[in-house]
């Protein structure tokens, strides 16, 4: 999902809720999707880290993208999921409202971000797909978690935990 300029690629999407709008991330990015679980606090993490799971011996960190991107927050549901993904060699999980499809899409229907087109900062988006009537926002993985202080954050946090 790098670039939009071949009209002919297909694009394969995994679509997931954040309150009213439609989001979407690279299926190759995501190893796996959970029901809610167990989420351990971590002392001085960051303010968008909800803290630590243990998946099969792992001890994995979690992000509410909530409140990543400064939205009201909400309590976990039935429908609430983890996101399991790998974003630039760190596997971390992402707590999102629910998880709706996996999606094929021409990378034709994709268009650059307007300025201001929704209440997330514009360096996460990549794109905004146009598929029927519906918007789906297309989120760039390396940057929501790939600044270097971002990283050593959540690195730090883990590595308190496993210690």
């Amino acid at each position: 999902m790098e670039s939009f300029a071949g009209a002919d690629e297909i694009l394969q999407l995994v679509t997931f809720t954040l309150g009213e709008e439609e989001y979407a991330v690279d299926i190759l990015k995501v190893q796996e999707i959970n029901k809610m679980k167990e989420i351990t606090r971590v002392p001085n993490a960051p303010f968008f880290m909800e803290g630590v799971i243990n998946l099969r011996g792992k001890v994995i960190p979690v992000i509410n993208l909530r409140n990543k991107f400064g939205l009201m927050s909400k309590e976990n549901d039935e429908a609430s999921r983890i996101m399991i993904m790998d974003i630039q060699g760190i596997i971390m999980g992402l707590v999102v409202d629910s998880v709706s499809e996996v999606l094929r899409i021409p990378s034709s229907i994709v268009e650059p971000t307007p300025p201001l087109s929704s209440d997330i900062s514009s360096e996460y988006l990549q794109g905004i797909a146009k598929l029927d009537e519906r918007l789906i926002i297309l989120l760039d993985m390396n940057r929501l978690v790939g600044k270097p202080e971002d990283t050593a954050l959540i690195e730090g946090a883990t590595q308190f935990i496993e210690a």
